[in-house]
């Protein structure tokens, strides 16, 4: 496949990215500005959007990348490193900078791209952050790319249904997840819209709502059972 090789400036067309805003760095944490602001892109380019806390990032997030960006023929893959996430308990989300630091080391890969964009922008939510990057960036073809997991509970998302009006979605399959997130509320919801795993090469340009559903290597690994493992260690040392 062709991959465009020509991008418009470092960050698509200048003189309209938002101010940075000061990040929240880990103590003795510093992170290049770049990583707050948007990767490069033109008018065609087929992008994953990876949203998620990455509390902590690991391989399994990288196997989810490269799955989508070999089954939906995507160009990029872009990591939302989110500031802060709704549902789950701030209590326990690393500082972002570490988060962001994470993310980098773990994802190393050509095609895949790191950014903060949600810190800088002030987004809480996805609706906000897809909404932005539909208006920001004209003519690249977006795909939401989420796990089975998070799909499973994707009708307590923020004005979800939009979403789906917004951008096609693929979904990849998880460990445990494989039948209950396609008979969940969203799941049935948007059953009308779904296209077949065959058609996966022409999601990134089908108009929404528009998903499918992903088999693949599937990773066990789960940044809350890292956690709980990390602060086991902790707790027996």
């Amino acid at each position: 496949m062709q991959h465009p090789v020509a991008m418009a400036g470092p960050h698509g067309k200048p003189g309209n990215e938002p101010a940075v805003q000061a990040p929240r760095h880990g103590k003795g944490i510093s992170c290049p500005k770049t990583l707050y602001k948007l990767p490069p892109f033109v008018p065609g380019l087929r992008v994953g959007l990876f949203g998620g806390s990455f509390n902590p990032p690991h391989g399994g997030h990288k196997a989810v990348s490269l799955l989508a960006l070999n089954r939906l023929r995507l160009h990029r893959v872009w990591w939302l490193v989110t500031p802060n996430n709704p549902l789950k308990d701030a209590r326990q989300l690393a500082p972002l900078a570490l988060r962001l630091e994470a993310a980098r080391n773990i994802s190393r890969h050509p095609r895949i791209e790191v950014t903060a964009i949600e810190a800088s922008i002030g987004a809480t939510f996805s609706f906000e952050t897809i909404s932005y990057l539909k208006r920001r960036c004209p003519g690249v073809h977006f795909v939401w790319v989420m796990g089975a997991d998070s799909f499973r509970y994707f009708d307590r998302w923020q004005r979800w249904r939009e979403i789906a009006k917004l951008v096609p979605i693929a979904i990849i399959d998880r460990p445990g997840f494989t039948l209950t997130a396609i008979h969940g509320r969203a799941g049935q919801t948007l059953a009308p819209f779904r296209h077949g795993e065959t058609s996966a090469t022409n999601l990134a340009t089908s108009t929404p709502p528009a998903f499918l559903f992903l088999h693949g290597p599937r990773s066990p690994m789960s940044s809350t059972e890292l956690r709980s493992k990390r602060r086991f260690e902790l707790e027996t040392k």
